[in-house]
């Protein structure tokens, strides 16, 4: 891993520490989010029908959002910060790739994506880190590819740190999220606000762009 940043490194021994009960933790979480699994169909739906380019899940833990992806009937492949992770999802998906490397620089040739999945892979980047993220983004999803962002929304806040149970996290305005991602050629489809279960904290915010065609 090229990446040397603290607070990547910090993150990757944070879920290393914690990779099989993140797992137990995560098994089934979508089955309870017919609202988060609603988004997750509409993304996939856009990605088969512009074309069969491959899908990344970036930040994709033990990979059980990548083959939910699968199961859609997108071409999926995962990539992750933690070696622990890594190796859970490599043993509990075998029939998927899943690459260890950082989000900011994807083993990906450009425009190669027809999509790309952020599922609250971001809340642990530091705000003033976090515009290369779009910028990475925007380098392998190809122009009319579509991105998706899952996150913890502010709730008319700025953005803020808050205890995640792995490591610091952060809870990010939807508009300025979506500022970032307009900066690096993305527009807006649509966007999501789910208010919390009864065992959640805080509201759930979901961003699906498109990459811009250029001429």
């Amino acid at each position: 891993m090229a990446e040397t940043s603290p607070y990547l490194t910090e993150t990757a021994a944070a879920y290393d520490a914690v990779a099989q009960l993140y797992t137990d933790f995560t098994r089934g979480s979508l089955d309870r989010l017919p609202v988060d699994r609603a988004i997750l169909a509409v993304f996939a739906e856009l990605v088969r029908t512009a074309g069969p380019r491959p899908v990344a899940e970036a930040g994709c833990g033990p990979g059980h959002m990548t083959a939910h992806l699968r199961d859609l009937g997108l071409d999926a492949f995962g990539i992750d910060l933690s070696p622990a992770l890594i190796d859970i999802a490599r043993r509990e998906h075998p029939g998927l790739r899943f690459e260890l490397g950082s989000m900011t620089a994807m083993d990906v040739a450009d425009g190669e994506l027809g999509g790309l999945l952020s599922w609250y892979s971001l809340i642990h980047v530091p705000p003033s880190e976090l515009p290369p993220y779009f910028a990475e983004f925007r380098r392998v999803i190809a122009p009319g590819g579509h991105l998706l962002l899952g996150f913890f929304e502010s709730e008319g806040d700025p953005v803020q740190p808050f205890d995640h149970r792995v490591t610091t996290a952060y809870r990010w305005p939807i508009d300025d999220l979506a500022d970032l991602a307009r900066g690096e050629e993305f527009v807006e489809v649509a966007r999501m606000l789910r208010e919390p279960l009864e065992d959640e904290r805080f509201r759930r915010g979901h961003l699906l762009m498109r990459r811009v065609r250029t001429s």
